[in-house]
Formats: structure tokens, C-alpha cells, sequence
């Protein structure tokens, strides 16, 4: 597989540190309000990475932290007249309503910033003994100066850096660029015991901890968003490097920005949606179909038309997915046919050319190219054939196979579900036979309600789940 490193700005061939084994950390939010759409792109983006490099059988440890300590936090919970702990396990709960809903899947481990004080204190003591950084009255720092290779990620040279940082007011820091790593209490403030006084961590500092704690000294990938790369990124290269001697991640993986009606999302212009805003509209699946509908380093836009596309999408792979089981059930040809290995041969060349897509930089839009070209020849050669048990069989499990990979297809109805939906549809059937009509009419509108959408054909009564 070939990814696009950030810090050597090329593809690359992914050599893990450990043969089939890949170790992943993405930065996780901040937690202080619901996660918007633009949280919502890296938590899609590299779930499906996570997942196909399973799906090729490598074992993958992933860490995603939680940021459960920081001044919106504090801020947030000073409004509200509750503590900082409040307001982070609020969020945090929060935050898994969502993730569940676009069917992200747990990370190995999802760390917090405050169950990792030990090995952040740790950190900044290394890097005061080193040099590198230095103390303040009970703030320290570290020093970008003494890191000859600072800015290596970002591409840009201290100097040019230099030349937009300042001295905001209440910093005691040496230079401008110089960033915190612990911050002194001021009063009120939630703090813990360090050798410099009471206090906090800076931000960057907790996720060279925590990576250092769950993935070793150095790891395979680390991923996030673009707005990442600096400072943030930049800042845990330099106080990890310099901590460990050693390389702090061999690639680096950032998704592109997400822009609202063709402008990029601020909160300053109004046009900022939570995913819990957009989901309770139109649902969380078109969510995370908009986020892969794309290559991951492309900017994406979002609006009312193309979530409607996204929906509209998802109709046609359900639609494909509930013929093939409403096929399946009113199989007429059990034993395989002379046909069946050519067309589930031409099936299996949708898998290479899925495969193919996500091998060269996880290009999930044509991987996406390759489901819809399979649903076509299901389309054409499984349901509008009279194909065999076998045949249909397989192609129900080659869909499942791809569309997992992807997250997608993950609001089917289950088998209690199915079996209230069948025997309601007997009840109409039944009802009009017996020419009442009014009782046919009342049940295919409960179903209605249900979100099952009927269509009668000779083979029978045919329905399918419209979330």
C-alpha cells in the first residue's frame, strides 16, 4: 500500500515497524461541546483505514485520545458552575452518541489527558535536564531554537515561523515561537503536583505522552486534520524527538478541510453544524458517506444538495442489498448454474478494483466507484437473472465484504425487526384478499411509519428499510 506522507511530501510504501503489525494514533477532540463535520471527516477517514488494513490482515493497535483538560474546558464549566470533570464525561458521552451513530469503531484505547499526568511530567522532565526546555515561575517551555529540524513537517523554515509568533500577554517565555508545556495554576484552576508548583499540561505535550505510553517511542502513523500540522503536530514532533532520540512517527496521514456551501466552516461566519445538528435532519450514514465520498486530502463541500445526493446514494446500495436478500428467499434455481463461476467471476473483479483504489493512498472515492460498478452487475446479472442459490450467495457476501471496509450499509433491519415486518406483511396480504381494503391500507401505513417501504412484484411482496 502507498500513502502520501506529509513530512516527505510524496507516496510511500507503508513499511511498518513491525511486520503486519501497524501502529496508529489520531488526535481525538477537545472535549467541551458536541464534535461539528469537521471532526466528524478524520474519525470516517481513518476508521476506513483502520478497517481495511484489517481487512488485509494486519493487526493494528490504534490509540485516539480524549482531550478532557484545556481552558474551553474550564471555560465551558465555569458557565455552567459545574467542574471540569463534568464537563468533559458529558462530552465524552456525547461524543460516543455520534461516533456510534456514523459507526466508528472503538480505538484499541482512548486515552485521557489526566490519566497520563505521570508520563507527561515525565516528558518535561527529560526535556528540562536536555536543555531543550526551561521553567518560569511554575510555567515551562520548550525552546524550538534547539531543535534543528523544527518545521521539517510544515515544510517551512524557523525563521518564517518566527515571523507571525508573539509574546501573548501573561507569557514569561524567552522567544516568541517558544511553546508551553506546563502551565502554573492561576486561582480557581483545576491543577496537579509537578517539580515546578501546581499546575496543568499545555496541549501538545499530552499526545507525545500518550503515544509514548500506548504505541512505544516511535509509531507507524500518525493522523489528523490538516489544521493540525501546525502548530500542533509540528510541536509533538520537536518535544518527542528531542525527549527520545528517536523518530516520533514514520508517516504522517492529514484529511483535507471541510468547506459549507463552497466557504470554509467558521463559527465566525454561522456557518458551523454539529454532526448532531446535520444527523438529526438527515441521518448519520449520509454523514459518514459524504466524509469517504471524496479522496482524504481533498477538500470537501458541504450543503443541503449534496447530503441529499449522499442519501439518495445509500437508497440505491440498500436497495441493492435488499433485492439480493428478497432474491435469495425466492430462489427458484437451488443448484449452482453453467453461468455462475463466469458472472461471479466478473463479481470478484469489482474486489481487485476496490482493492486497487484503496491500495494507492486509501482513495476511498474509487473504492466507492467499484461498490456502485459491483451493485450494477448484481443488478444485471444476479437480480435480473433467474440465478442460483449459490450464485446470489455470493454476491450478498462480496457486497458485505466491501461495504464493511467502507462503514457503509450498517442500518439494516435485524432478524426481530424482519420477522414483525413479515408477519405484518402477511396480515395485508391476507387483508387484501379478503378485499378489505381498509385494513391493507391501515397496515402498509404502519409499515410506512416504520420506515419500510413496500413494492409488490410476481415473485411477492417486496420491502425495504429507509432510515
Amino acid at each position: 500500500m502507498k500513502i502520501y506522507n506529509t513530512l516527505t511530501r510524496q507516496k510511500q510504501e507503508l513499511t511498518p515497524i513491525a511486520k503486519g503489525e501497524l501502529k496508529m494514533y489520531a488526535c481525538g477532540p477537545t472535549v467541551y461541546n458536541f464534535i461539528h463535520i469537521g471532526n466528524a471527516r478524520p474519525l470516517c477517514v481513518f476508521d476506513v483505514m483502520r478497517r481495511y488494513m484489517e481487512y488485509q490482515g494486519w493487526k493494528v493497535t490504534f490509540a485516539q485520545n480524549f482531550t478532557d483538560i484545556d481552558d474551553k474546558i474550564i471555560n465551558r464549566a465555569n458557565e455552567e458552575g459545574v467542574t471540569f470533570g463534568e464537563i468533559a464525561e458529558k462530552y465524552i458521552a456525547e461524543y460516543w452518541t455520534d461516533a456510534k451513530g456514523m459507526n466508528i469503531c472503538e480505538a484499541t484505547v482512548h486515552p485521557k489527558a489526566t490519566e497520563n499526568i505521570g508520563e507527561i511530567i515525565s516528558i518535561i522532565s527529560a526535556l528540562i535536564e536536555k536543555g531543550y526546555a526551561y521553567e518560569v515561575d511554575g510555567d515551562v517551555y520548550f525552546s524550538p531554537s534547539k531543535f534543528p529540524e523544527y518545521g521539517k513537517l510544515s515544510h517551512q523554515p524557523l525563521e518564517d515561523l518566527e515571523a507571525g509568533a508573539r509574546i501573548m500577554v501573561g507569557e514569561r517565555k524567552r522567544e516568541p515561537m517558544d511553546f508551553a508545556l506546563w502551565k502554573a495554576a492561576k486561582p480557581g484552576e483545576p491543577y496537579w503536583d509537578s517539580p515546578w508548583g501546581q499546575g496543568r499540561p499545555g496541549w501538545h505535550i499530552e499526545c507525545s505522552a500518550m503515544a509514548r505510553r500506548y504505541l512505544g517511542t516511535t509509531i507507524d502513523i500518525h493522523c489528523g486534520g490538516q489544521d493540525l500540522i501546525f502548530p500542533h503536530h509540528e510541536n509533538e514532533i520537536a518535544q518527542s524527538e528531542c525527549c527520545n532520540n528517536a523518530t516520533f512517527a514514520n508517516y504522517w496521514m492529514h484529511n483535507g478541510y471541510i468547506n459549507v456551501d463552497n466557504v470554509k466552516m467558521s463559527k465566525s461566519l454561522g456557518n458551523f453544524f454539529t454532526v448532531r445538528d446535520v444527523a438529526e435532519k438527515y441521518g448519520y450514514e449520509p454523514i459518514r458517506y459524504l466524509m469517504i465520498s471524496s479522496h482524504y486530502r481533498s477538500p470537501i463541500n458541504y450543503s443541503v444538495d449534496v447530503i441529499e445526493q449522499c442519501k439518495a446514494s445509500l437508497v440505491r446500495l440498500y436497495t441493492c442489498r435488499d433485492s439480493l436478500d428478497f432474491a435469495l428467499k425466492n430462489v427458484a434455481v437451488e443448484s449452482a448454474d453453467s453461468d455462475d463461476g463466469t458472472v461471479m467471476e466478473r463479481l470478484n473483479a469489482r474486489r481487485e478494483q476496490f482493492i486497487g483504489a484503496m491500495e494507492d493512498d486509501l482513495n476511498t472515492a474509487d473504492a466507492l466507484a467499484a461498490v456502485f460498478d459491483l451493485v450494477r452487475d448484481i443488478n444485471i446479472s444476479v437480480i435480473g437473472a433467474d440465478s442460483s442459490r449459490a450464485l446470489i450467495a455470493g454476491a450478498i457476501a462480496l457486497f458485505d465484504e466491501l461495504t464493511c471496509v467502507l462503514g457503509l450499509v450498517y442500518n439494516r433491519q435485524g432478524a426481530d425487526a424482519s420477522a414483525e415486518v413479515e408477519a405484518l406483511i402477511e396480515a395485508r396480504t391476507a387483508a387484501r384478499a379478503a378485499k378489505n381494503w381498509a385494513e391493507a391500507d391501515r397496515i402498509r401505513d404502519e409499515l410506512k411509519a416504520m420506515g419500510i417501504v413496500l413494492e409488490d412484484t410476481a415473485q411477492g411482496v417486496k420491502w425495504q428499510f429507509r432510515s
